[in-house]
């Protein structure tokens, strides 16, 4: 398990050790204790994952096409 705060981590970072926590606790060699840490870190690399998805659908969503297709610019997402 990473040293490096969640919240600092990039996506892909983040998604790899979010397996790495999966695959151990899948194994069911690890210790209660040990499982519990495990799966709070992997509770939060999920949360961290789906934010930077979100973020990343927001700016995709800002995307304007001109009349050819091709993209022209940005514009405000409407709020849900």
């Amino acid at each position: 398990m990473s040293e490096t705060p969640v919240a600092e981590m990039s996506f892909e970072d983040a998604m790899k050790e979010l397996e790495a926590v999966v695959t151990q606790l899948e194994s069911g060699d690890v210790p209660l204790e040990d499982s519990i840490k495990l799966y709070e870190r992997g509770a939060a690399l999920k949360a961290h994952c789906q934010k930077k998805l979100a973020e990343a659908e927001e700016k995709v969503a800002q995307i304007t096409l001109d009349g050819e297709g091709n993209p022209k610019g940005t514009s405000p997402v409407d709020p849900q």
